[in-house]
């Protein structure tokens, strides 16, 4: 996912990779906020779990569409949202890239309590990028194996799932893994051209898994796995969705998890949640993990051939997980 990024820390930092922005408006659903959260009847995030399928995706090979390895892990990923107990939609889709080529790509959605009007959309992109384009020449051609950018999400939303078909939950969850979103245009194509990234989001936002879908609000994980993460507060987030931002970064606060939920405006990212906002009118926020201390605000290792299982960090996985666990369970 090659997303711009504007960080806004102390001072202007600004990384240009080229991306979308959105124009529509967004009507926000307010939530309430407490001072103190307690965890009565949310359940425990299991951290070796959700470790466990991020290295299940890996184990796959790069899961670049039209590939089999990407083909394995679709069938995967459907099979354990049912296994869990979710009502499974999957799209299966032609999409076109930057490039002109066709993508089978599939977007693949569980659904809980599918009757239930109080919803929330939990959502991540499951696919990993064909290029290695921060890299070395030499690998700019070579697929990445994605740990982070993209399994990690997935494999936070398998143990929400898996909690979820345990305890019961009473409103509704959608949990949706998109797929095509890291398949934009390469740093090193000098034309680059506008909307050739989140291809299964866009897909999706014109073509719900349900007519006329609405949730009340989304959230999106996206490289939510390393080590010592930090993630601050992601400038359309704010602006679209404010009142879950500071639902969701107050209850990490709550549950002890502030060194990595930062009380802090980062910068705009373009990821799968603006098409959610655009083309669903969705509020919707990113929890993504936005570094200021490299020149394009992300993990060193984004975009090369480092973003492997080595970085891939227990407990921040259950910083993110248990958050989000409370956030949906309190709601």
């Amino acid at each position: 996912m090659n997303k711009i990024i504007c960080l806004l820390f102390c001072c202007l930092f600004l990384s240009c990779c080229g991306h979308k922005t959105v124009t529509e408006n967004n009507t926000t659903t307010p939530l309430t906020t407490t001072e103190t959260v307690q965890k009565t009847n949310t359940p425990e995030f299991d951290k070796d779990s959700a470790y466990t399928y991020v290295d299940r995706q890996v184990q796959f090979g790069p899961r670049v569409p039209n590939t089999e390895a990407h083909k394995a892990c679709a069938r995967y990923l459907a099979n354990e949202l049912e296994r869990f107990g979710a009502k499974i939609y999957v799209q299966e889709a032609s999409l076109t890239a930057y490039n002109g080529t066709k993508l089978e790509a599939s977007n693949i959605i569980g659904v809980y309590n599918p009757d239930q009007k109080k919803r929330v959309l939990l959502f991540a992109h499951w696919d990993s990028r064909p290029y290695s384009d921060r890299d070395e020449e030499k690998y700019h051609y070579t697929p990445i194996d994605g740990a982070d950018d993209g399994a990690s999400g997935v494999g936070v939303l398998l143990e929400i799932a898996r909690q979820i078909g345990l305890k019961g939950i009473d409103i509704g969850i959608d949990i949706a893994f998109f797929d095509a979103e890291d398949y934009g245009t390469p740093e090193f194509i000098k034309n680059y051209t506008q909307d050739t990234w989140c291809l299964g989001t866009q897909f999706w936002a014109k073509n719900p898994h349900i007519p006329g879908y609405k949730a009340d609000f989304g959230i999106l994980l996206d490289m939510v796995g390393s080590k010592d993460a930090t993630f601050y507060k992601e400038a359309t987030s704010i602006r679209y969705a404010a009142p879950i931002v500071e639902k969701v970064w107050s209850t990490a606060r709550n549950l002890g998890y502030g060194k990595y939920f930062i009380n802090k405006d980062g910068g705009g990212v373009v990821d799968d949640h603006q098409y959610v906002i655009s083309g669903r009118n969705i509020p919707s926020i990113d929890i993504i993990n936005l570094n200021p201390d490299t020149p394009h605000g992300f993990g060193a290792y984004w975009h090369t051939q480092n973003d492997t299982m080595d970085n891939i960090d227990r407990e921040t996985l259950k910083a993110v997980g248990q958050t989000v666990l409370e956030v949906i369970y309190k709601y």
